[in-house]
């Protein structure tokens, strides 16, 4: 299943981003920790190296990833030009306390009580930027929703006399090369219900769980996993929850559901589904989805 989701506001979100960054110091991009890369906008890269500005990777939701892999992550993105990473939940107001600091080594020159620090805030939609601009500023100024896309316009908000920062609409890219990005992308919730079907989602979902966390499936639902595949998984959840649809069957989309869910809510326990070693193998098998014919 090839899952592109690109709504008419994000071409000029888009558009509108471009023209703050000419203005703008440091940009802080927000990743969901379980999937770094997956959730990283190549249109976010693409319009701040062309003005080579800074970039601080929060890697938020970190309290739902798996720390190891989180870890690998941080040394991964701290090696690069001109990055700094730092995970966080930004739920935590302590650990959102931070950033402008964080930022500010990104640019030394706005040191001082006479240039403001100008920080942009981006990312993918439903990354947790809403909740981390409230935190920031310490009121609630941002839209909170579990739906991608509650932002929907730029706005700028001073964090004091020496910081301000831009937030920006959830921004996704026109298309995804990779079927696993945008399998891990619906997995976790960053784009829009019509453009995924949750079976192939939890499939997906169910596999990379039977290889990367066993154990954690087994003790969430009460089966034993050995010797079973995805599909058997997604049968299983339908069974313990005695989801069934007329005439007995196990009732697959409803088990999808609870299985995205309970991911999604960090009820299966701390997971990443992605890692560096992980990514650097899927880039080497070249697997991308063929070009769009017009």
């Amino acid at each position: 299943m090839a899952i592109q989701w690109y709504p008419g506001h994000m071409t000029s979100a888009r558009k509108k981003a471009a023209e703050t960054m000419a203005s703008i110091d440091v940009v802080i991009e927000v990743l969901d920790a379980r999937l770094p890369e997956a959730s990283t906008n190549p249109i976010v890269r693409e319009l701040r190296l062309h003005r080579q500005r800074p970039c601080l990777k929060v890697l938020n939701k970190a309290d739902l990833a798996d720390p190891e892999a989180t870890k690998a992550w941080i040394d991964y993105y701290n090696q690069q030009d001109g990055v700094k990473a730092v995970a966080l939940s930004s739920k935590n107001h302590g650990e959102v306390a931070r950033i402008p600091a964080l930022c500010q080594r990104l640019a030394p020159h706005r040191n001082d009580n006479i240039k403001q620090l100008r920080m942009m805030i981006m990312g993918i939609p439903n990354v947790g930027k809403s909740t981390l601009m409230n935190a920031l500023v310490k009121r609630k100024i941002a839209k909170v929703g579990d739906e991608p896309a509650v932002t929907k316009s730029q706005q700028m908000h001073q964090i004091s006399v020496r910081h301000s920062i831009t937030d920006t609409p959830g921004l996704m890219w026109p298309k995804i090369e990779y079927p696993s990005d945008g399998l891990m992308l619906a997995a976790s919730h960053a784009v829009g219900r019509n453009a995924i079907i949750d079976e192939e989602v939890a499939v997906f979902l169910a596999g990379l769980l039977l290889d990367r966390y066993p154990v954690l499936l087994a003790e969430r639902y009460g089966f034993s996993v050995e010797g079973i595949d995805a599909v058997a998984v997604v049968e299983g959840v339908a069974k313990r929850r005695a989801l069934r649809m007329r005439g007995g069957e196990p009732d697959f989309e409803k088990a999808s559901s609870v299985l995205l869910q309970d991911y999604r809510d960090g009820k299966l326990g701390r997971i990443s589904l992605e890692t560096p070693a992980t990514r650097r193998v899927m880039l080497d098998t070249k697997t991308k989805l063929p070009a769009v014919v017009e």
